[in-house]
């Protein structure tokens, strides 16, 4: 995913504001076809797991999306390191983009990013900031929702003493964890299933606190509002 704040640091030398005006192009080139990735990336990932009795043609071609979208991740953020003109601190200054790039389930949240490029294109104005956290904290929390139940299931539905055998219950058990519930009626018995788990719940715990912390801040600002228009004596 791209930094929310608008703004690269410029590359050293007499080419550095070129090298940024370059990255900026490329980036906003760019968010519609990683987008399109994405969700071919998600559909291809799901129907592999979900509709495993396909002809083994078609499981080859969803394997071949799979990786196709993998690498056009990749050479995206090759280019965009080198445009950046920051070497080893771009790595630094980008941990979520690498996150993403090493960690494929995570892909799909670049179609969060689609809905703003779109708006922008069409001169559409923008949600107010508010808004947008709690619309793109939402948009987002469906999509790793999603990812996760299809990854864990994979890992689950034929393991010795699974508790998880229909993606149905795969999909209980993530609302469950990212809402921190946890009811224990349905847990990952396999290694990879609990690791997966473990990422589920921090991702819940950041999310809650994003959409938690957001509608306060609102309140607050709406509260505060009233107050300076209430009459004096009031």
């Amino acid at each position: 995913m791209d930094d929310d704040t608008g703004t690269h640091p410029h590359s050293e030398g007499p080419e550095g504001d070129d090298g940024a005006a370059r990255l900026t192009r490329w980036e906003r080139g760019t968010e519609i076809p990683l987008g399109i990735a994405s969700l071919a990336f998600l559909t291809s990932y799901a129907l592999r797991v979900l509709a495993p009795g396909l002809p083994d043609t078609l499981l080859d071609v969803c394997l071949a999306v799979t990786f196709a979208a993998w690498a056009l991740f990749a050479v995206d953020y090759a280019v965009r390191w080198h445009l950046s003109g920051q070497r080893l601190r771009f790595v630094r200054t980008h941990v979520l983009d690498t996150v993403v790039l090493l960690l494929p389930l995570l892909r799909p949240l670049r179609v969060v990013k689609v809905y703003e490029a779109v708006q922008r294109r069409h001169g559409q104005p923008r949600l107010a900031l508010h808004a947008r956290v709690i619309v793109y904290s939402g948009m987002s929390t469906l999509l790793l929702g999603f990812t996760g139940a299809l990854a864990v299931f994979q890992q689950e539905r034929d393991a010795p003493g699974t508790t998880m055998r229909t993606f149905g219950d795969a999909v209980w058990w993530t609302c469950a964890t990212l809402t921190t519930v946890g009811y224990g009626d349905v847990v990952p018995v396999t290694p990879l299933g609990r690791l997966i788990a473990v990422g589920v719940m921090m991702i819940g715990l950041a999310l809650l606190a994003a959409v938690t912390g957001t509608f306060a801040s609102w309140l607050l600002q709406v509260f505060a509002r009233e107050d300076d228009e209430r009459p004096p004596g009031n």
